[in-house]
């Protein structure tokens, strides 16, 4: 399998992309990496490793596209930049899939203007595996699409489904429409109207979901439009990140604390894993011609080890051929 890999996305590029490739590479032999961004930064951090250099090549790209700048701009002017060079090797079939640490909106608008989206999907989104108390759980969409259709939410369950029985090995995975009220009369025109069509579906749609209830991981696979799912992440990601610092906080104001934070260090840690992004490696966009993961923009070299992984597993799996047969199905209540 060979992988395209954004060298320069992400806060710590090309390092901790580079150390990724490196250590995935001694786990699994039949990988090839290509790594776009200045060949010559690229080959200054490759040389401080020893691998088989058969298995990674560098396509020089001389430009990188910031968090600040318009996305769909950005992608249409910079031609030579290393997100655009990495996305244009996938539409080429000279690599199977494309890993990117960078801007998520430049990312998004590459993957669907470049790569392409599978024909019948209206609207691809991102769908990220979320840690949950009981198991983990993925929220469709999380900021492709802020205005949508019914219809596409319809579409974004049945990707979600696909993805989650094959990555997690779950059997008819739930759904959920995340609302504001679990009754079917709840919510705005979208989730009324949408709520119908994954109840006639045929899949394991649960109902409505409210927000509090989504940490729990009771339910497989929330479903909204990008602008809640967005909204949901991110205070999600906020919540855990205070809640930490708070305990910490707590248990390094006062000498009992410290003694009783030593009896519950291992507790802590196996709860800080748990949440930690790293664990999931990233964000697949569903719903393109291609496999293209989107990783945590402060991605580490376990992180982006982790994102290899679930690249390799999304191939083996035919997710994007199950998508298009699967579509078929549906077509009829949309």
């Amino acid at each position: 399998m060979i992988i395209a890999v954004d060298g320069m996305g992400g806060d710590f590029a090309p390092v901790e992309a580079i150390a990724g490739c490196i250590d995935a590479l001694k786990e699994n032999n039949d990988l090839n990496f290509i790594i776009t961004g200045p060949e010559e930064i690229i080959n200054k951090e490759l040389g401080k490793y020893n691998y088989d250099k058969s298995k990674i090549s560098v396509v020089d790209a001389k430009e990188v596209i910031s968090l600040n700048e318009s996305p769909v701009m950005a992608i249409r002017k910079k031609k030579d930049s290393s997100l655009v060079k990495a996305l244009n090797l996938v539409k080429e079939k000279k690599a199977d899939a494309i890993i990117s640490a960078g801007s998520t909106g430049a990312f998004m608008a590459g993957s669907l203007f470049i790569v392409g989206r599978i024909k019948g999907i209206d609207r691809p989104a991102l769908a990220p595996i979320m840690p949950g108390r009981n198991a983990p759980f993925m929220v469709i969409d999380v900021g492709a699409n802020a205005e949508c259709k019914p219809k596409n939410l319809l579409q974004f369950a049945l990707m979600g489904k696909i993805y989650f029985e094959k990555i997690l090995n779950i059997n008819n995975p739930s759904i959920g429409l995340v609302n504001i009220g679990v009754e079917e009369e709840k919510g705005n025109e979208l989730t009324k109207s949408t709520y119908p069509l994954l109840k006639e579906s045929g899949m394991n749609f649960v109902g409505n979901v409210e927000p509090r209830d989504i940490p729990t991981g009771k339910v497989n696979i929330l479903v909204c439009d990008g602008f809640v799912g967005n909204t949901v992440l991110k205070m999600y990601e906020g919540t855990a990140s205070n809640l930490f610092e708070i305990i910490k906080t707590e248990i390094m104001g006062s000498l009992s604390g410290k003694i009783g934070g030593l009896f519950l260090k291992s507790v802590f840690k196996n709860i800080k894993k748990k949440f930690n992004y790293k664990e999931y490696g990233g964000a697949a966009f569903l719903g393109v011609e291609g496999i293209c993961v989107k990783a945590h923009g402060a991605s580490d070299k376990i992180a982006f080890k982790n994102a290899i992984r679930q690249c390799v597993n999304f191939r083996n799996n035919n997710i994007i051929e199950d998508i298009k047969e699967e579509l078929i199905k549906i077509n009829d209540i949309q």
